[in-house]
């Protein structure tokens, strides 16, 4: 069985043969430009780590994971232009380095290029990765809609937060494995289970970037440390902070202000006071627990499923890659 390194080679090999449009360059050289960004790339190595498990060969299970890695950095393009960030993975954004206009457009031909890979499969593997896909991408939308109206109510609760990011990440975890279960063959019951492990370690993982954005080492993290605050994102790190009575008055107050209308040096100011709060209200900490709780939860999914122990260890191994970001 290959070791993540060699599947991230082989990934990164197919990738750039596979997406390979040049004309018209005013729209592809931005898909190139973001898929070469760099990245994790979680995603499609789970597709090909999941196949390969379940007994499938690796070149089967390819196209399906340059699928799930191109619709997440069409999403991720997307997202940049909603949040109008300047930075994706330490570069540039797209709708910065280009316009907003390439942007958009760009981002379109990236989510068709996406389904047109699925064209490789037959009929029946074909349908049952589009049934998934299909769905995950409508979820996906949904938790961004979720993420954009969250951003102007004060009334978000933390089970509210927590079906978000569901939504808006985990699902796209989920299925990126549940994908490389189908292609092997697996039975429903199976594709379940390693789709729940996928959620539970999409949610650790999305906690873990709410937590690294406040954080985190700008050298490292790739996008702009204290984001999510100046945007007034209610996190589960702020939502946990707000528990605490005597931070709440305030945090809501700092997160009541429209960075649109402060100067640089002022969100600056409101980013480090954030998260002095967010330490002495136990919000940080809370987190903390939560990303190893959901890490946890996935780790006791590894032992349920139908595969061999050395793949239970390498599943379980990445798992705890993720973790190592903030231990």
């Amino acid at each position: 069985m290959k070791e993540m390194s060699q599947l991230r080679t082989l990934f990164l090999e197919n990738l750039k043969s596979r997406i390979s449009e040049k004309e018209p360059a005013s729209l592809y050289d931005p898909v190139h430009y973001i898929l070469g960004l760099g990245g994790k790339r979680l995603r499609p190595l789970l597709t090909l780590m999941s196949a390969q498990m379940y007994g499938t060969t690796i070149d089967k299970a390819m196209d399906a994971a340059i699928a799930v890695e191109v619709f997440h950095n069409f999403t991720l393009l997307h997202d940049d232009i909603m949040d109008d960030a300047d930075l994706r993975r330490g570069e540039e954004t797209v709708h910065v380095k280009w316009d907003l206009n390439t942007g958009i457009l760009s981002g379109d031909a990236m989510l068709i290029m996406a389904y047109r890979l699925f064209n490789s499969y037959d009929p029946q593997t074909f349908y049952d990765l589009n049934q998934v896909f299909s769905r995950t991408a409508l979820e996906v939308c949904e938790g961004q809609q979720y993420d954009v109206d969250f951003e102007t109510r004060d009334d978000v609760t933390i089970l509210e937060y927590i079906n978000m990011i569901k939504l808006k990440t985990s699902v796209l975890v989920g299925c990126a494995l549940q994908m490389g279960a189908i292609i092997a063959g697996v039975d429903k019951k199976e594709q379940d289970l390693i789709y729940s492990y996928g959620l539970h370690l999409g949610l650790a993982f999305q906690l873990m970037d709410d937590y690294l954005d406040a954080f985190g080492d700008p050298a490292t993290f790739g996008k702009e440390v204290g984001g999510d605050i100046r945007e007034n994102k209610k996190t589960f790190l702020y939502l946990k902070s707000l528990e605490d009575e005597g931070c709440a008055t305030e945090l809501k107050e700092w997160f009541a202000m429209d960075h649109t209308e402060m100067n640089e040096e002022q969100i600056e100011t409101k980013k480090e006071t954030v998260k002095v709060f967010f330490e002495e209200s136990g919000g940080a900490a809370a987190t903390q627990e939560a990303i190893k709780s959901y890490t946890n939860k996935a780790l006791d999914i590894i032992e349920q499923l139908s595969i061999d122990d050395d793949s239970k260890k390498q599943l379980t191994a990445f798992s705890l890659d993720l973790m190592s970001r903030i231990s």
